[in-house]
């Protein structure tokens, strides 16, 4: 049996949507932390079982009958999420899996400025020693992460955010076929490739793109670091999380997003969606709420 975790999660919604057209419902299960609601799963002939990452003991019968699993990391601040991801892996050895596929990042490193890319580093390094045959998907930024920051630009007509670099920037979608390309068919085994899109931009060039979009001018302001993560404060994010934000900004200035590769275009043998695709749809959603372009 092939077990998708976090199933009705964003990314891992997409993957069994993608993986039931390459296999027969019965042959997957997906393990959920509220079995309500995968209910239009189980409908479908998925077997749907409670489990938490936070608690291993419910992945045992989660995982019960496992071939492959695909882990999809926790999304836990803080030492937690390495802690999760461990205890799934763990789990899904324990239950005679064959393969492991777990979710990483393109820029998985111990000494990363953003800190998932450090619980991802440390992730693969658990992964290699189960022994298990392994899949770490080397994924690139996904490109939702973009409305977080351009709401209020296409209000205001000005994308205020600290300095950055170029982002591999890819789409949700993409990276769920190759999830669900690698959990039905064992063909990426290893610490994959960077599977991104063809390109990386920075927030000059989505500023651009906006630009083009909405027919009107998106300024793109370099903020202060320090006044940025103030704002962000001042608007209720909690200092631990707004410190977590420009993270990613930090690490980006440094080149860690910078790279990408052809391998993702290749598995899924179709171009991978643009930065543009993406942010016509965060348009049009934000001006179908009524809100100007």
């Amino acid at each position: 049996m092939l077990i998708v975790t976090g199933a009705t999660g964003r990314l891992g919604s997409l993957v069994v949507d993608r993986l039931l057209e390459r296999v027969p419902a019965e042959k997957v299960g997906v393990s959920v932390r509220d079995p309500g609601k995968a209910s239009a799963l189980a409908a479908r002939g998925v077997r749907v079982r409670a489990g938490d990452f936070t608690d291993p003991a419910s992945l045992q019968h989660a995982f019960e009958g496992a071939d492959r699993v695909l882990v999809v990391s926790a999304a836990i601040r803080g030492g937690g999420a390495l802690v999760a991801n461990c205890a799934a892996i763990d789990a899904a050895q324990r239950a005679g899996a064959h393969h492991i596929v777990y979710t990483s990042h393109q820029a998985a490193s111990p000494i990363s400025l953003f800190p998932p890319q450090t619980v991802h580093a440390a992730t693969e390094e658990h992964l290699k020693q189960t022994g298990v045959p392994f899949t770490a998907l080397r994924n690139g930024f996904y490109t939702s992460t973009l409305a977080h920051h351009i709401g209020s630009a296409l209000t205001t007509g000005d994308l205020a955010v600290p300095q950055d670099g170029p982002v591999s920037w890819t789409a949700h979608e993409d990276l769920a076929e190759a999830a669900a390309i690698a959990l039905a068919d064992g063909t990426l085994t290893g610490i994959t490739p960077p599977l991104t899109a063809p390109s990386a931009l920075d927030f000059a060039d989505v500023a651009d793109i906006l630009s083009k979009l909405t027919g009107r001018t998106i300024t793109r302001t370099v903020a202060d670091d320090e006044e940025w993560k103030a704002g962000l404060i001042a608007g209720g994010l909690p200092p631990q999380a707004a410190e977590f934000a420009f993270g990613m900004f930090a690490a980006a200035r440094q080149g860690e997003f910078t790279v990408t590769g052809p391998t993702l275009e290749t598995v899924i043998d179709h171009p991978a969606r643009t930065v543009e695709s993406v942010l016509r749809a965060l348009v049009d959603h934000h001006g179908s709420r009524g809100e100007r372009p």
